[in-house]
């Protein structure tokens, strides 16, 4: 039987992580990129202990055992060093199987990859941020964009006349009819407010309301989808696949699970797996272009519920070229090859100036 022999973390801009067995094979995944140094403690301390020394390809039931067993620390900084080891354990396996890893998740359900441009500053002016967009339409051919509103968990603390205000129809006005147009107020609204500025949304024809409330008052969410006829999205900041399966039952239009929050691909195919069942689309959050992207990218080619645009950031991205082929949007729209495991390659000078630390059986 092969077994996993070595773990080994790279901190630096995100912590990617490279596992090695005893007949050679190896695959490289990444944490959520966020406190990497944080995450990294858990992985050597928590995590790598349940994989060292056992079979690779049971990286289902791995996942599964993990999480089990390190049940007094379920948190989640517990699950965003579980991803690092799970996406390892995909692309491994995909390498071992001469498979990409959309195909080991099922098959390619959709060609390619339909994306919004992502915006991510609230910084900037409305006039600023429609700037942006166009820019941005025209340079990749989005067909659907998202902004940012409110105030990051800001308790209604922007003013009737403040940016959001200005912006949602300014956006609308500049980019047309054509493309589609989405918020996200990463929970900067009480559940009346959230209702005020939904309708705002409506009354522009906008796609999808994004987090409105702070993702922990669930009952709120539930309230202010059911108030609006805009889809109302919560779920990126759950690590929880259960917390996911109660939220998809709430009431809520759009499941936005993060695989690297909420423990790497096999978690993020169970909340997919959910979501289609329930008949709601998965949208999953992917906010830059670390290795989250290509998980993200493989996950929503094989699942049937991730039916909508996806998530690509127009920011700088350059900090998170540590891999090539380094993906890039054109016509709206990714493409992923048919090369085995995730499909890119680690650069070595990369991981060369990164903090390596190593668990070993």
């Amino acid at each position: 039987m092969t077994k996993i022999t070595s773990i080994e973390t790279f901190d630096g801009h995100g912590c990617i992580v490279r596992v090695r067995t005893d007949d050679g094979l190896e695959g490289y995944g990444q944490t959520a990129h966020s406190e990497a140094r944080i995450t990294g403690e858990v992985l050597h301390t928590l995590v790598a202990r349940n994989y060292l020394g056992r079979d690779p390809f049971d990286v289902m039931t791995l996942a599964e055992e993990c999480a089990r067993a390190e049940y007094k620390y379920f948190g989640s900084f517990l699950f965003r060093a579980l991803a690092g080891v799970d996406t390892a354990l995909w692309d491994l396996v995909g390498k071992a199987k001469s498979q990409p890893v959309y195909q080991l998740l099922g098959g390619k359900f959709r060609p390619s990859v339909p994306v919004y441009g992502s915006g991510m500053r609230r910084d900037t002016t409305p006039e600023q941020e429609v700037d942006r967009m166009v820019a941005a339409v025209a340079e990749h051919g989005f067909r659907a964009v998202k902004i940012k509103i409110g105030e990051r968990n800001g308790r209604d603390a922007e003013p009737r006349t403040g940016r959001t205000w200005r912006l949602v129809p300014l956006l609308r006005k500049e980019l047309g009819d054509d493309i589609e147009l989405s918020a996200d107020a990463n929970g900067a609204y009480s559940p009346g407010q959230a209702v005020r500025i939904g309708r705002l949304l409506e009354e522009y024809d906008y796609l999808h309301f994004e987090e409105p409330v702070p993702f922990w008052e669930y009952e709120n969410a539930e309230s202010v989808a059911a108030a609006l006829d805009i889809p109302v999205g919560l779920g990126e900041q759950e690590f929880s696949v259960d917390a996911l399966r109660r939220i998809i039952q709430s009431g809520v239009d759009v499941i936005q699970p993060d695989v690297c929050y909420i423990g790497g691909i096999t978690r993020a195919r169970q909340v997919a797996d959910l979501a289609n069942l329930a008949g709601l689309p998965c949208v999953p959050h992917s906010s830059g272009r670390s290795l989250t992207a290509i998980f993200t990218a493989h996950l929503v080619t094989a699942m049937p519920a991730c039916n909508l645009f996806h998530e690509w950031t127009i920011e700088d991205a350059s900090s998170m070229h540590v891999y090539d082929p380094f993906p890039v949007a054109r016509n709206g729209e990714v493409l992923l090859t048919d090369a085995p495991g995730w499909g890119v390659e680690i650069a070595d000078s990369a991981l060369q100036r990164m903090s390596r630390r190593v668990s070993s059986s």
